[in-house]
């Protein structure tokens, strides 16, 4: 195909079957890593909090409706697809605040992973439930924007992928540093796929798909920072020891 300027639209029909098979694929893979958690006996569903099943629904709920909502776009049914879009708002949100109480009870409760600290792992928790629902809303409001609107979808799916490749790798030879880039990397990784996406449709990488790489680079930035910052690691500690 003939090299176009960034930013460029073209028929969003023309290659909607990829982003259908991508929200399919990144949803199945989320499940995936979760379920083999489980089933190799690292978590016990039945002594999980309640809360924990709650922010689990909910996140099933979100890539559900990401798979219906390109379903819907495949098939033309472009006012379901709007409508349902306001309900996904709704579920977004839900999923930040159980995600920040999730995180603050781990730490409380001192259910936090070995190879993490208290305060890393309180940041990773409420960054990522910040930056979700942030991408999530700057999908909606560039709605009208397509070429902008699917891959900023895909891209808030992408940082709620983070939980399911730290089920995959060997965090606890690897360590809290290497385990966190590691996470990068493959986060990195997934855009890539859709990067070279963009630069086979119109031979450039689209501003959407960069904009994700650098809110990757700097989320990760930014959990490491409070990682070590003096008042969050008080914070954290004081939550700890109140639990």
């Amino acid at each position: 195909m003939a090299t176009a300027a960034i930013g460029k639209t073209y028929p969003y029909a023309r290659d909607q079957r990829f982003f259908t098979r991508m929200a399919i694929g990144m949803a199945a893979f989320i499940v995936f890593g979760f379920a083999q958690w489980a089933l190799r006996g690292f978590v016990s569903p039945t002594t999980v909090p309640v809360w924990v099943h709650l922010h689990g629904l909910a996140m099933l709920s979100w890539l559900g409706l990401l798979i219906i909502q390109n379903l819907l776009v495949g098939s033309g049914n472009i006012a379901l697809h709007r409508k349902l879009g306001w309900l996904g708002l709704a579920l977004v949100l839900m999923i930040a605040g159980l995600g920040m109480f999730t995180g603050r009870m781990a730490v409380e409760l001192h259910r936090v992973p070995p190879f993490f600290t208290d305060a890393y792992f309180l940041a990773l928790t409420h960054a990522e439930a910040v930056t979700f629902p942030l991408i999530v809303g700057a999908g909606i409001a560039m709605r009208r924007q397509t070429q902008w609107h699917r891959r900023l979808m895909l891209g808030a799916t992408i940082i709620v992928m983070e939980p399911a490749f730290g089920r995959l790798v060997p965090a606890p030879l690897l360590g809290p540093v290497l385990t966190a880039l590691t996470g990068l990397a493959l986060q990195l990784a997934v855009l890539g796929i859709i990067a070279r996406h963009d630069m086979r449709e119109t031979g450039t990488i689209h501003p959407a798909t960069r904009v994700l790489a650098l809110v990757l680079l700097l989320l990760s930035a930014t959990v490491h920072a409070l990682s070590v910052f003096p008042p969050f690691v008080s914070l954290a500690q004081g939550i700890a020891a109140g639990g």
